[in-house]
């Protein structure tokens, strides 16, 4: 962040509307604990068990409290501390990412310009970036909406800057039946498929196991800010009210699990398929 603009600040998505809201705080007023999951920005605080949101100088106001119930947390070992794998350990990344809650269950209500919404029976999904810059290009998709309460899904593809170079490279889990599917470059999955048009994308990823297909149908976006070179200068859009379409087969083609995501989360930057074409695997 410029030195003679930092700011710390709280963003919101109307998934309804599409309209994006920046809320500016000052430096001072924001707060966060390095031992545990927790940010404190003006009246508001976001932990790992709860959020309480408490804003009145923005363009809406807003008040209340989630709590958050029942977390399942990403797969951890020594080597692969979290979904970005052993890149984790890799200095100097211009973005990191990392999931806190895979699916969890909600309890609580928030007043938004004086109309409740109550979240009692819920599921909720946390995820975290850091660094300084957002990649050039990317696509981002999230659901955990399905038939199945307990199902969530999560896929990411990315152009990223290495050693005076690039690769680009993607993560992607589907949590189902209380199981992981993992695939992701690490691990030396490899994406099959990626096309795109105005109302749609459809990737295909495998491991040595599975294959999973993916299709989103787009929906409405709005506007966010985003970081480039610690400065929240870059306007992106992102939706949260499109679709996703899962398959998952087995090695020998044999369908395991089909079905539709609902309230998909999703960002496309589609410079991103300049780079995906030319390393697609069959």
């Amino acid at each position: 962040m410029a030195e003679n603009d930092s700011h710390s600040f709280i963003q919101i998505l109307d998934g309804h509307s599409g309209t994006g809201s920046y809320i500016r705080y000052p430096r001072d007023e924001f707060m966060w604990d390095r031992k545990r999951m927790m940010i404190r920005i003006g009246l508001s605080e976001f932990t790992g068990d709860h959020s309480i949101l408490n804003i009145g100088n923005g363009p809406v106001k807003i008040e209340g409290q989630i709590d958050y119930h029942n977390m399942v947390k990403y797969p951890k070992t020594l080597l692969s501390p979290g979904i970005m794998g052993w890149y984790s350990f890799v200095p100097f990344m211009e973005c990191k990412h990392g999931i806190v809650s895979v699916i969890h269950d909600l309890s609580g209500s928030i007043s938004i310009d004086g109309n409740n919404i109550d979240f009692d029976g819920g599921k909720g999904y946390i995820e975290k970036d850091w660094g300084v810059s957002f990649p050039e290009a990317w696509v981002w998709i999230q659901s955990n909406n399905f038939a199945e309460h307990g199902t969530s899904f999560s896929f990411s593809i990315a152009k990223i800057p290495w050693l005076g170079s690039f690769f680009t490279g993607f993560i992607a889990f589907l949590y189902l039946g209380g199981k992981f599917y993992l695939f992701s470059t690490y691990n030396r999955s490899k994406v099959s498929k990626a096309v795109h048009d105005k109302n749609e994308l459809e990737f295909e990823v495998r491991n040595n196991n599975y294959i999973l297909r993916i299709r989103v149908i787009k929906n409405s976006f709005g506007d966010l800010k985003a970081p480039v070179e610690g400065e929240m200068s870059r306007r992106i859009k992102e939706s949260t009210d499109s679709e996703v379409h899962l398959e998952l087969f087995d090695r020998f083609q044999n369908l395991k699990y089909k079905d539709t995501g609902k309230s998909v989360g999703l960002e496309v930057i589609e410079k991103i398929f300049d780079y995906i074409g030319g390393n697609l695997s069959r």
